[in-house]
């Protein structure tokens, strides 16, 4: 079989070969590392990945590009799984705010927070927010992204978050990075509902998701699930109808108490909970009957300077699939790197370097529904990966504060040269 491009001389391969689920404990210690390996891809697939002599069994003409990694380390490429896209603005000032000790429910009951960026959201046009997000998903490309989730939640009104998901739409049809469409309107309950937070779930469950489901528009539907936001039972009903529409479920839960939302995540089969922060063992134990994943965020309390971050280490230890991500948001965790948030889930969660690459890839990838195309470099999925200015995944969570990307395939295309872009 004639081949498109073949990355070469690979120093050390990480194909996350092997179980094509969620990834637990007992497949992580199994984590295979192959020396001197090759990707071998033809148009936007994987044909095949691991040691050299794998070359002999395809044909390799003048034509087939080759690519030296020249010893370099080779990964597939990162997949961020909770991520809110879609926004107007930036929240520098907040920043001061926290410095001074005030908390994030503080400072979203004085108009700040989530509430602060609705308003500029709400005023901005499709076209002011296709090219901001634009640019961040060019940075978050640079720095070894290729799919992403991507949440509306900045409307909290039926034009702005319909307004919100045909932007990612269409950056999903022109930009490389692939996007995954999530609904969450309840993110927050809106100025104009303050004090009646039950009309305004009414309000989500009978025209936000039916007019979203009409245009088909997203692919899960989350909520925030959480002390000062939305209760359990007003989640529940939330998800439910979104269920009933065909939409898969996500849950921001426990991340500011203890109530449940875990558990919720449980009962529902919703495909990710989220922070958790605050999770028990229940939750843990429950989550982990259900198949549901651990999506952690540590950007999140690094930037809100706290000292509690999630326990994944009791999490993969009791059996729970873990991811890690971004985060993206302009409040609380501003930034676009997984490699920054891969540094701190080592540093501040204790987690392995084996731990955080299946937490980016395989993990992440069931996240967003994804398994069965992206996450790792197995025969038949897209060609997504990343060269590395690294010698191992060691590398990748000591060496910080700077892009260790060298190079980035997407749909084996050379999308990344030398940390950038490449222009066409």
């Amino acid at each position: 079989m004639k081949v498109d491009l073949v990355i070469k001389n690979i120093g050390e391969l990480i194909t996350m070969q092997g179980p094509q689920r969620p990834w637990l404990k007992k497949d992580i210690e199994s984590l295979t590392r192959i020396e001197d390996g090759v990707v071998i891809i033809k148009d936007d697939k994987i044909l095949d990945a691991g040691e050299k002599t794998l070359l002999s069994d395809y044909d390799i003409s003048e034509d087939t590009e080759v690519i030296d990694a020249k010893g370099k380390l080779v990964t597939p490429g990162l997949v961020d799984s909770h991520v809110h896209l879609i926004f107007a603005g930036w929240r520098e000032n907040e920043l001061a705010l926290t410095l001074k000790g005030y908390e994030y429910i503080d400072i979203l009951k004085q108009g700040g927070g989530i509430l602060s960026t609705v308003k500029k959201t709400r005023e901005a046009t499709e076209d002011e927010l296709y090219a901001h997000v634009y640019k961040l998903l060019d940075n978050m490309l640079e720095y070894g992204t290729t799919t992403s989730e991507a949440k509306s939640g900045y409307g909290l009104e039926l034009e702005t978050e319909l307004k919100s998901l045909r932007v990612i739409k269409k950056l999903d049809e022109n930009h490389a990075v692939d996007l995954v469409p999530t609904f969450l309107g309840a993110h927050a309950v809106p100025p104009e509902y303050k004090d009646r937070s039950d009309e305004y779930t009414d309000y989500v469950i009978n025209e936000m998701l039916p007019a979203v489901a009409e245009e088909n528009l997203a692919e899960f539907c989350d909520v925030f699930c959480d002390e000062g936001v939305f209760s359990v039972e007003q989640a529940r009903k939330i998800l439910q109808r979104a269920k009933e529409l065909n939409m898969k479920l996500k849950i921001h839960a426990d991340e500011l108490a203890s109530l449940g939302g875990a558990e919720l995540s449980a009962e529902l089969g919703a495909t990710t909970a989220e922070h958790l922060l605050k999770i028990t063992d229940r939750g843990i134990e429950e989550m982990a009957k259900s198949g549901v994943i651990a999506t952690l965020l540590p950007g999140t309390p690094f930037y809100l300077m706290l000292e509690e971050y999630a326990d994944a280490r009791k999490m993969i230890d009791n059996n729970l699939a873990v991811s890690i991500a971004t985060d993206l948001n302009p409040g609380t965790s501003a930034t676009e790197s997984l490699q920054i948030i891969m540094n701190l889930a080592s540093y501040m969660m204790k987690m392995t370097p084996e731990e955080i690459i299946t937490a980016v890839t395989i993990n992440a990838a069931y996240g967003v529904g994804r398994g069965d195309s992206v996450g790792s470099l197995s025969k038949g999925k897209l060609a997504d990966l990343v060269i590395w200015n690294a010698d191992n995944i060691e590398f990748l969570s000591y060496h910080f504060g700077v892009n260790l990307v060298d190079k980035v395939v997407k749909k084996g295309k050379l999308v990344v040269n030398n940390s950038k872009i490449i222009q066409k």
